[in-house]
């Protein structure tokens, strides 16, 4: 692994420009998490542990920057010793910079403030089934990879193996060659309330008084030696709770809600 620059990131982005870019992103998204809507925050104590680069997160998807913004906040808050809550955000003068996180090509190249929020971190990726909503049939660019990889030698990287914010949509086995490859730590987040209080977009607050949570669960045991990336691909996609099985479950529990409010009295 080559020697960290002390003034840069993985990418030549100024550490000083980047905290300046995450301060102000982590102010103006504050209230969004610790006003309109309380966010739920559990299981940070199993980051404290962790080497300072190649981790990397799993997690559902939901919205295209809401999930990204309450991870940084979550990140920036241990990073300063808070476990679990986001109530003094003085921890933003004080950021994680070493933060990546996966996104697509195209969301990220959307206005101005796509654009700003990709300086604090993006590593975009162009997806190899789907462009401008139209499905298509192309090669993984390598150079992608390699970008992902030095985000991964440099520090902890976000993935969504789904790709998309489809609820249950399939995994992607491009995340699980690249687990098995880089061998890195794997951290399973869960996240939940989301899609419910934000738009697609994560911009724009949809409900008030919504209780998003996110759950960073232990490390995956993976065995690099014998497990196969569809084996390390399917404990993934359990550990997030994306399989159909717990699709099942989800709307067995919706239909239960359904049922229960409509036998309350008028």
């Amino acid at each position: 692994m080559a020697k960290k620059n002390i003034f840069t990131d993985a990418f030549g982005t100024p550490y000083v420009f980047k905290r300046l870019i995450i301060f102000i992103l982590g102010i103006v998204s504050y209230r969004r998490f610790n006003g309109f809507n309380k966010l739920t925050i559990t299981g940070t104590e199993h980051l404290l542990d962790l080497p300072d680069s190649n981790v990397l997160f799993v997690s559902n998807h939901q919205t295209y920057f809401a999930d990204v913004a309450a991870m940084y906040h979550a990140f920036c808050a241990v990073n300063n010793g808070y476990l679990n809550t986001i109530k003094n955000p003085v921890y933003l003068l004080n950021p994680k910079v070493d933060f990546y996180y996966v996104a697509a090509e195209e969301t990220m190249n959307k206005g101005i403030l796509a654009r700003i929020f990709k300086i604090a971190g993006a590593v975009t990726v162009k997806r190899t089934w789907r462009a401008e909503g139209k499905n298509v049939n192309r090669l993984l660019d390598m150079t992608e990879v390699d970008n992902i990889m030095k985000a991964l030698d440099n520090g902890w990287v976000i993935t969504f193996p789904q790709g998309t914010t489809a609820a249950f949509a399939q995994g992607r086995k491009g995340t699980a060659k690249l687990v098995k490859n880089q061998r890195p730590i794997v951290v399973p987040i869960k996240i939940n309330g989301f899609r419910r209080a934000f738009d697609k977009r994560g911009l724009r607050i949809k409900v008030t008084g919504v209780r998003p949570t996110l759950e960073f669960k232990k490390p995956l045991e993976i065995d690099y030696e014998t497990e196969t990336a569809q084996q390390i691909l399917t404990k993934i996609m359990i550990s997030i709770e994306q399989t159909e099985d717990f699709n099942l479950l989800h709307q067995y529990e919706e239909e239960l809600k359904a049922k229960k409010k409509a036998e309350l009295p008028s």
